[in-house]
Parts: C-alpha cells; sequence; structure tokens
C-alpha cells in the first residue's frame, strides 16, 4: 500500500531529475512544476490541482487520476491510454494537450476548457456529456468515439465523421457544421 500525502503544496519542484514518490496524493496543488519525461506510474492522484505545470511526455502507466484538474499545463503526448480507468477522472482548462492519446478510455463529462486538442487521440472514447469550449480540435481524432450530447458550439477546426460516431444529442454551432461534412467533400456558403 502507498504511503499518503495530504493537503501539501508543491511549487517549481523538477520531478524530471527528482522522481516523485510513489504515494497517493490527496488534495495537493503543484505549481509550475516540471514532470516532463517524467515516470509517475503507479502514483495516485485524488482531488490535486496542477497549475502551469509540464507534463511533455510524461509516463502515466497505472497512474490514476481521480477529480484532478489541470490548468494551464503543457501535456504534448502524453498516453493517457495506459492510466488507470478506475474512477478516472479530471478537467482542463487552458491546456495543451497536443498529441496526447485518450484512446478508448471512458471519460464522460470531461470539461477541456479552451484547450489546444490538436491532434489528439479519442478514437474508441466514451465522451458523453463532455464539454469542448473554445478549444482546438485541428486534426483531432474521432473514430468510434461516443460524443453524445457532448458539447462543441464553440469548438472549432473539428472533423468528426457522423456515421463512424455516436453523435446522438451532440451540441454544434452553425458555423461547425461543415467540421461534420467535409468528407463529403459539398460546398457551404
Amino acid at each position: 500500500m502507498n504511503p499518503i500525502v495530504l493537503d501539501k503544496e508543491y511549487i517549481k519542484e523538477d520531478f524530471t531529475t527528482n522522481r516523485l514518490a510513489l504515494a497517493d496524493y490527496e488534495n495537493c496543488t503543484f505549481t509550475d512544476c516540471k514532470f516532463s519525461d517524467a515516470f509517475l506510474n503507479g502514483i495516485n492522484f485524488l482531488e490535486c490541482n496542477f497549475i502551469e505545470c509540464d507534463f511533455a511526455n510524461a509516463k502515466v502507466n497505472d497512474t490514476s487520476f481521480k477529480e484532478a484538474n489541470f490548468t494551464k499545463c503543457r501535456m504534448l503526448g502524453v498516453p493517457f491510454m495506459t492510466c488507470n480507468p478506475f474512477l478516472l477522472s479530471f478537467e482542463f482548462t487552458n491546456c495543451n494537450l497536443q498529441l496526447a492519446s485518450f484512446y478508448k478510455l471512458s471519460i464522460k463529462k470531461t470539461n477541456f476548457i479552451g484547450c489546444n486538442l490538436e491532434q489528439v487521440d479519442f478514437a474508441e472514447c466514451n465522451l458523453t456529456e463532455s464539454n469542448f469550449e473554445n478549444s482546438n480540435l485541428n486534426n483531432a481524432i474521432f473514430d468510434g468515439t461516443n460524443i453524445e450530447k457532448s458539447d462543441f458550439r464553440t469548438a472549432y477546426n473539428y472533423t468528426i465523421d457522423p456515421e463512424n460516431n455516436s453523435l446522438r444529442k451532440a451540441k454544434f454551432s452553425t458555423e461547425g457544421v461543415s467540421g461534420l461534412l467535409g468528407k463529403y467533400k459539398i460546398q457551404i456558403t
């Protein structure tokens, strides 16, 4: 059993050289910390806040994120699909998640607010009731993805094939309709 770390605040820590101890972190705050290329395997984060942290290419095999909040974090290429899926839940605000992968995860009701989601892999994900407010989805992969009741009204640059994804009751703006019809090569004016 992992030791428990409660209510601790970490500021400007570099976990790329000083590895974060294998533990259960509960209600901790990490501000301006470096996790890029760090091994976070088997660590549990419960109700933790990450503010302006760098997670580029972090290793998250069997890592637990439960009610984790990421704000203004750099998360390039993070393979979230290797996380522990049990009670997996997080929220992203103004984060750069370019090239991250959520492949086959069930992450219902996830908020992606003002995020860069370019080339993110959402294939075979369950994103039911998720929110993509003001997020850039350029070249994001939606294939066999459940986005029922999700909100794309202010999202932009997405291409979603209605025939290969579940869209029931998803919300789109009139301006974004072309992202649903792109494969048909029709002109919308």
